[in-house]
């Protein structure tokens, strides 16, 4: 049996360059665990915290940085780059916080008829409420 020293080279490379590949790439955001959720659930899709985000910002017409603060360099001054630094807490997101488990609450103990839903999802009463388009609530 021979042996062929560029074909076993070859394999070996190619080998080599699969097993390097396969432990450096990241896994898909979907099995990812996000950071710092309080209120939503830890098993939360991509897709539902994106769509329960818009939901946000649409309610009160605000954007992410109304809540999320930017990343800071380490000397503490926000970035150049507009990038936020979403599990950071600060006061707003406290607030958004009690308010999003208000809104729960609401949902589950008056609204919460199809327990395939989850809780968190049952959007009877939301933000829109009472923000109606505005950061704050009006107080009429």
């Amino acid at each position: 049996m021979a042996f062929y020293p560029k074909t076993i080279s070859i394999v070996a490379l190619v080998t080599l360059a699969i097993f390097v590949t396969a432990g450096t790439t990241n896994p898909p955001r979907s099995t990812q665990k996000f950071k710092n959720l309080k209120v939503l659930p830890q098993d939360i899709t991509e897709k539902q915290l994106d769509s329960t985000m818009k939901a946000y910002n649409k309610a009160l017409q605000v954007s992410c940085d109304f809540c999320h603060v930017k990343k800071t360099n380490i000397t503490g001054i926000p970035s150049v780059s507009d990038t936020l630094d979403f599990p950071l807490d600060n006061g707003m997101k406290d607030y958004a916080r009690k308010m999003i488990r208000l809104s729960i609450d609401i949902n589950k103990n008056y609204f919460y008829s199809d327990t395939t839903i989850r809780p968190e999802f049952v959007n009877v009463v939301s933000c829109n409420t009472c923000h109606r388009g505005n950061p704050y609530p009006a107080h009429e």
